[in-house]
């Protein structure tokens, strides 16, 4: 029987002593590995922001892994973390990997996802700076509570997207789109702007608005 090595992150320590986010993750990888004929070795649960890089668990399990030369399971390819530096070092040890919810991604297209997603993340916070430093110039005080505020209202303009996308999605599934390249290659073919406006729309980005859609729905 193959082996893999599970390896599960939540964000935050309230997430991983109350299981949110964490019991899915466990869910879907039992499931695949059910259906796959993986046997699970272990379980490597790390509390971590996805931005920090430097995570102790993870190279445990990559060591174990090595070890017990098993492939490192993971729920969702998110949970490698949106830092291109932080994939390279991934495959620079040479452990094979499979994200559940896209078994089928090789380390390039992995790669090239991590990519975008720090270029719209580097992005973002481009524009958060700029947001803070007009508002300076115009004599607002900001400090830690204007950042809160601002950062609050990236989020609600986001979900705001999201809500006024859900009819565009829902009409693509209806017309048979329903996988995120074909729903990436559809909007790009009918120039919808994506929510920077920036109208070329990415695997990543077509991921985070389904994800957000999914939440609003919940």
């Amino acid at each position: 029987m193959k082996k893999a090595v599970p390896y599960y992150r939540v964000s935050t320590e309230r997430q991983g002593v109350s299981g949110l986010g964490l019991e899915a993750q466990q869910k879907a990888v039992q499931e695949y590995a059910n259906a796959k004929g993986y046997k699970l070795i272990g379980e490597f649960i790390e509390v971590e922001s996805g931005r920090n890089n430097k995570r102790p668990i993870l190279h445990e399990a990559l060591t174990e892994c090595k070890n017990q030369k098993a492939t490192l399971l993971i729920a969702k390819l998110d949970r490698l973390g949106r830092n291109v530096a932080f994939i390279s070092a991934l495959m620079e040890s040479e452990v094979d990997f499979i994200a559940v919810d896209n078994p089928q991604a090789n380390k390039l297209i992995v790669h090239i996802m991590a990519a975008f997603a720090e270029y719209e993340r580097d992005q973002i916070s481009t524009r958060t700076k700029e947001a803070l430093y007009m508002a300076k110039k115009r004599g607002v005080k900001l400090g830690q509570y204007g950042k809160n505020v601002l950062a609050k209202k990236n989020k609600s303009d986001s979900l705001a997207f999201a809500k006024r996308m859900t009819k565009t999605i829902t009409k693509l599934n209806k017309e048979g789109f329903e996988t995120i390249r074909e729903i990436r290659d559809k909007l790009n073919e009918r120039n919808i702007p994506t929510y920077t406006g920036s109208g070329h729309w990415h695997v990543n980005t077509v991921h985070r608005l389904l994800m957000q859609i999914k939440s609003l729905k919940k």
